[in-house]
């Protein structure tokens, strides 16, 4: 099992399953950041890559802006897909 710890102090279990793991093919996870170039900048640091999606042009980070909240998508080892969630202001 895996537990994440939350900003403010909550706490989220995250249960392990079987060896038949398939990636899913959308964003299962946002974490909202109060910077978001920063928290790109940290991602790419330790060698994230942001996913570009066809028909999107996110700026030199891959951080998509100007379609609700600011938004940044990557992958973890097994392939699912999260996101940093910015403030669009």
């Amino acid at each position: 099992m895996l537990g994440l710890q939350l900003h403010g102090g909550g706490t989220v279990l995250v249960y392990p399953k079987g060896d038949q793991h398939e990636a899913a093919a959308f964003t299962v996870l946002n974490f909202p950041v109060d910077d978001i170039a920063a928290a790109v900048d940290g991602l790419a640091a330790v060698g994230v890559e942001m996913i570009r999606y066809p028909g999107m042009e996110p700026d030199e980070r891959g951080i998509n802006r100007g379609f609700g909240p600011d938004i940044a998508w990557f992958t973890d080892p097994a392939g699912n897909v999260l996101s940093v969630l910015g403030d669009p202001s």
